[in-house]
């Protein structure tokens, strides 16, 4: 291999622990953008960030401010006739509920070649991976065979806020080619996976109203109905016996799946024995018809995320609510979905109820990124050349409305190239981050620089 890409490989390698290091002092400050008391956090989190980009080499490194908590940006801007990737990345995380934790979220731990902490894998450790890919290309050569962007926010678990304004108000900065965004996962172990769709989705929150208060049971008993039946009645008319949704309309947009799509999937080696050991559910349910990985991603889907009503007293309770989410595939529209699915819910309620429907967010539709493009020509070989598994295609079931922000605001396509594993417990209790997955990361970020440096056609001029 040329020394301009060994060089860099061999300093990756030489400083594997270094670089664990820094991450987990970065790990350490909990950036949770959910809850006012971090908000010191957010800004520690944001200007560490930038502070470690100056001693890398990055140059014009700022703490933007938006109507919310600040964007970090940081670039490297002298490969004349290159292409520029902008680089994603986010630097918040969720909250943790510390009993569930087997050690603290913000004392980042290693256990078995994994790192066990918030913000591991979503996203600082994924967003990590190539800054140092970075860092070790300009310790080493002096020089990027690109030029490079970093955008790293601290909103994205909030839904990204206020990214939509600063996008257009930055857009002249931000030009670019295409965006590298590392916060995804492969199907499997052992599966180089580059997402190529992704779902959108919209929900809503349902009050069931029945009596005016609480009623004892065993006086009333009977005579009133209970809003936990009521919801449980609704709730039960929203798929049919195969599986599937049954709003009215629901599907009417739906984009059917390729005989290519399809093929692609069979190719994943991903079987629904190992999605059985992977969830610990006793039996996969779905839509019929269509294999649980085309279930998972790229079909549309109706769920009861949360189900809140009654107590320890012999009530019958006044209220019972429910959280009901649709993910939804490219040519859905979001406001058409919820409408219909508003509608519907309300037709399904029996008069001795009332019902009060709040709607969660505006939602986002799906998303399906070509595959023809010279980043993820570039990436396949990447991850191949380091893991030695040619990569597959797979749409993802999650949505990163970003990826619909570039497109739409900056004309910017979106290279989704993850380096998580399924049970890396994405918001939840026990987060890591695979420590071979990372290094293996940051040799996939150097040689996918290599490579689109050479492959990719610049359309766009790099601004300051």
């Amino acid at each position: 291999m040329p020394s301009t890409i060994s060089t860099p490989l061999t300093y990756a390698r030489d400083h594997q622990a270094e670089f664990v290091a820094q991450l987990k002092d970065w790990l350490t400050i909990p950036s949770v953008s959910r809850l006012d008391a971090h908000q010191p956090d957010i800004t520690r989190a944001a200007e560490w960030l930038a502070n470690h980009m100056r001693g890398m080499g990055l140059e014009n490194v700022a703490v933007l401010p938006t109507e919310g908590f600040p964007v970090v940006y940081g670039d490297w801007l002298h490969a004349d006739g290159a292409p520029t990737v902008l680089v994603y990345g986010h630097y918040d995380v969720q909250p943790v509920k510390l009993e569930e934790w087997a050690s603290p979220p913000f004392a980042p731990t290693e256990r078995d070649g994994k790192l066990y902490a918030r913000g591991s894998a979503d996203d600082k450790g994924q967003t990590f991976i190539h800054l140092k890919a970075v860092e070790a290309t300009l310790k080493t050569v002096g020089r990027l065979p690109l030029n490079v962007k970093f955008l790293v926010e601290g909103e994205e678990e909030v839904g990204s806020r206020h990214l939509t304004p600063f996008l257009t108000q930055e857009a002249e900065r931000l030009r670019a080619d295409t965006v590298v965004i590392s916060d995804t996962s492969w199907v499997g172990p052992g599966v180089p996976t580059i997402n190529v769709g992704l779902r959108g989705g919209c929900g809503m929150d349902v009050e069931v109203h029945g009596p005016a208060n609480d009623l004892h049971s065993g006086l009333y008993g009977g005579a009133v109905q209970n809003p936990i039946h009521a919801a449980a009645q609704i709730i039960s008319k929203l798929h049919d016996s195969r599986g599937r949704v049954t709003v009215p309309g629901f599907y009417d947009r739906v984009r059917p799946l390729s005989r290519a799509e399809r093929g692609q999937t069979r190719r994943i080696p991903i079987t629904e024995a190992d999605i059985l050991r992977e969830t610990g559910a006793p039996r996969l349910w779905g839509e019929t018809g269509y294999s649980a990985l085309e279930r998972m991603g790229a079909r549309p889907t109706l769920d009861i995320l949360k189900f809140v009503a009654g107590g320890d007293a012999a009530a019958i309770t006044s209220t019972a609510r429910f959280r009901l989410a649709c993910r939804l595939v490219p040519d859905q529209d979001p406001d058409e979905v919820y409408q219909r699915v508003h509608d519907y819910v309300l037709s399904l309620a029996p008069d001795t109820v009332r019902l009060t429907i709040t709607r969660q967010s505006k939602g986002s539709p799906g998303v399906v990124i070509p595959q023809d493009s010279p980043a993820l020509k570039a990436a396949q070989t990447a991850l191949r050349q380091t893991f030695g598994v040619k990569p597959v295609f797979a749409r993802s079931g999650g949505g990163i409305p970003v990826v619909l922000m570039f497109q739409r605001l900056l004309g910017l396509p979106s290279l989704l190239m993850g380096f998580g594993l399924p049970d890396d417990g994405l918001h939840g209790p026990n987060e890591k981050l695979d420590l071979g997955q990372f290094h293996g990361g940051v040799e996939t970020s150097i040689r996918f620089m290599r490579l689109f440096g050479r492959q990719g056609t610049p359309t766009q001029a790099a601004a300051p």
